[in-house]
């Protein structure tokens, strides 16, 4: 069985399970979740080589995996946590993939009492990365080990080879790598999965990778719209221009699924994608990593634009009620249909950059801050193969950091600087055009501003802080001053010398 991931199930057995083989009885690993990834990544651990001991609350889905896709396996039903845990070998690994939140915190509060010390919980869903730290802490304080894992690759993704992202105890790792690096994706040949650091830092990574995949959705979406209803393209002509992007530099995953969905044809035999509702619905982690962005001060521009259009894209019926109090007409388009799209993708590509850019001065900025020692080029490497976000580009993004670890932004890169210096063009001249025309396209036209202001020496700040030192005293630097020193002015003359403290939040 082989899929788009580029990896048959059972192309890799990497892992050998012989040494658990001497008990029959005993699994390699204990999975608590049997919904659409947990029953995927058990029959992906399966096909590899390693015993699998299952439970789930609801016991009747233990019956009906083990007697359904799960019948003739090496896979063991359990009806408890205590059998659960009675059929792994030592250390014991219990992989948890339950819903985020409260249910984790559950199932670890009912399963600390039962393992022993060295033991390892490992949390495979979409846990808000601040969680992790503290269960972490809370669960070495008990001594057992723990893992928090980023998991990418949707269903397809987690039985055939998803991109792991782990990070938590790093005792545990030579424990479950084998396990991890025997079940994940591979690029190149290399396992898309490595440790990637202390308490958080995997679940934050996994974060990131989320909202840069809302970006390029949004980015994708737009340029969808623009097709649509600016160049009046139709659903096979839209999928004929995302199957040839998909062969070019913009080949990526998203590129690929988009050309595919826009092929669909509903039982009528016209577009599936046209029928469905234009509300889009998101699970939290864009949102997260915007706050993230804002706790840290880092300018996640474009990807905060695509959370934002969600929440718009929700508003359906006063969208609808707004339309009808300003009606208007999309500016119909007046040239070379096909030099326009080229510029279109040119756009998409610059600004697919941009989201890539802010994503990793988060994760840069964020590992200072919590004291990470993030491989930038090895995360990148983690994202090339099973992962939603995988792209041709991620392994220029590989080079970028193995040449320089401590790059501060991606644009600085001489490969990237080149490469958007000569996407410029095209992409001031579509987001002008679509601008004109009323088609809104908030990320890429958030991306072109993002890159405006990262490379303009003089911003209006100085005016902006001379406002809040006219009204709030808070003080200003001035150039022909050494940085670090404050002034403030009298700027009415009815204020005195006293001015606020200096502290940036």
């Amino acid at each position: 069985m082989s899929s788009r991931y580029g990896q048959s199930m059972r192309e890799t057995p990497a892992y050998s399970a012989e040494e658990g083989r001497k008990d029959m009885k005993k699994a390699d690993i204990g999975l608590v979740g049997l919904a659409v990834m947990g029953e995927n990544l058990a029959m992906n651990m399966e096909s590899r080589g390693i015993t699998v001991a299952v439970y789930n609350r609801t016991v009747s889905k233990v019956e009906h995996f083990i007697n359904g896709r799960g019948k003739g396996k090496n896979i063991i039903g359990c009806h408890s946590l205590e059998e659960l845990l009675d059929c792994l070998k030592k250390p014991r690994k219990v992989f948890l993939m339950v819903k985020a939140g409260a249910a984790v915190d559950d199932i670890i509060h009912q399963l600390l009492p039962l393992l022993d010390d060295g033991d390892i919980l490992i949390d495979g869903g979409n846990s808000y990365f601040k969680d992790t730290i503290r269960r972490t802490r809370e669960v070495e304080a008990a001594g057992k080990l723990y893992i928090g894992t980023g998991v990418s690759g949707g269903e397809e993704g987690a039985l055939t080879g998803p991109s792991m992202m782990p990070g938590g105890s790093k005792a545990a790792w030579p424990e479950v790598k084998p396990i991890f690096q025997a079940i994940c994706a591979k690029a190149d040949g290399a396992p898309c999965c490595d440790w990637v650091g202390e308490d958080g830092a995997g679940h934050f990574v996994k974060m990131v990778h989320n909202g840069i995949e809302y970006g390029d959705m949004q980015l994708i979406c737009e340029a969808y719209q623009m097709m649509r209803d600016y160049l009046k393209m139709t659903d096979d002509e839209m999928h004929l221009v995302f199957k040839k992007w998909n062969e070019g530099e913009l080949e990526s995953y998203l590129i690929e699924i988009t050309g595919d969905i826009l092929a669909y044809k509903d039982t009528d035999g016209e577009p599936l994608v046209e029928k469905i509702l234009d509300t889009a619905g998101q699970k939290g982690t864009g949102k997260w990593t915007g706050i993230t962005a804002l706790e840290e001060g880092v300018p996640l521009t474009l990807i905060g634009e695509a959370v934002f259009s969600r929440c718009l894209s929700a508003m359906k019926d006063e969208r609808v009620r707004a339309s009808r109090f300003y009606s208007r007409e999309i500016v119909e388009f007046k040239g070379n249909r096909e030099e326009f799209t080229e510029c279109l993708r040119q756009a998409l590509l610059a600004s697919k950059i941009i989201s890539y850019a802010q994503g990793y001065t988060l994760m840069k900025t964020a590992a200072e801050h919590y004291h990470w020692n993030l491989n930038y080029g090895g995360i990148a490497l983690m994202w090339r193969g099973g992962c939603i976000i995988r792209s041709t580009f991620l392994g220029k993004i590989k080079e970028a950091y193995d040449k320089n670890p401590e790059l501060s932004n991606l644009l600085l890169d001489p490969y990237f600087e080149s490469l958007i210096k000569s996407l410029v063009p095209a992409w001031r001249k579509t987001v002008s055009a679509v601008l004109q025309a009323g088609v809104p396209a908030p990320a890429m036209t958030s991306a072109l501003s993002y890159f405006d202001g990262y490379t303009c020496s003089s911003l209006p700040a100085n005016l902006l802080q001379a406002q809040r030192d006219y009204f709030g005293a808070h003080t200003y630097q001035r150039i022909d001053a050494d940085r670090g020193k404050f002034f403030h002015t009298n700027w009415t003359g009815h204020g005195g010398d006293t001015s606020a403290a200096v502290y940036d939040v």
